[in-house]
């Protein structure tokens, strides 16, 4: 059985920054795609990044683009999203998710919510004054 959790969430101010972390147990395949998505307060859950477990291609949405990195340990069934320069716009929910089908085109198309077949329960990131 596939589960998925993310951690390290928490409150900070405008500017500074946070490392998320998704680890994961019971993936039946070796390839995949790992997703980054976030919910603000009465939004829509949108995808912000991904993350190919074969060659590390990446896709950022422009919103985190030049401020997010995604990276990954397979070894350990790991990645991170590390969050630096943080706005207020930043805030919501953070889930990662798991593509075990479409991960060759992760870098192309991003993270597409309909690809995605396992999910975490999110972690919450607040960026306020």
């Amino acid at each position: 059985e596939v589960q998925l959790v993310e951690s390290g969430g928490g409150s900070v101010q405008p500017g500074e920054s946070l490392t998320l972390t998704c680890t994961w147990s019971g993936f039946v395949f070796d390839e995949y795609a790992i997703g980054w998505f976030r919910q603000a307060p009465g939004k829509e859950r949108e995808g912000i990044s991904c993350i190919s477990s074969s060659d590390g291609s990446t896709y950022y949405t422009v919103s985190v683009g030049g401020r997010f990195t995604v990276s990954r340990d397979n070894a350990k069934n790991t990645v991170y999203l590390q969050m630096n320069s943080l706005k207020p716009e930043d805030t919501g929910i953070y889930y990662c998710a798991v593509d075990t089908l479409n991960y060759n085109f992760c870098s192309s198309y991003g993270p597409i919510r309909g690809w995605y077949d396992y999910w975490g329960q999110g972690t919450q990131v607040t960026v306020s004054s």
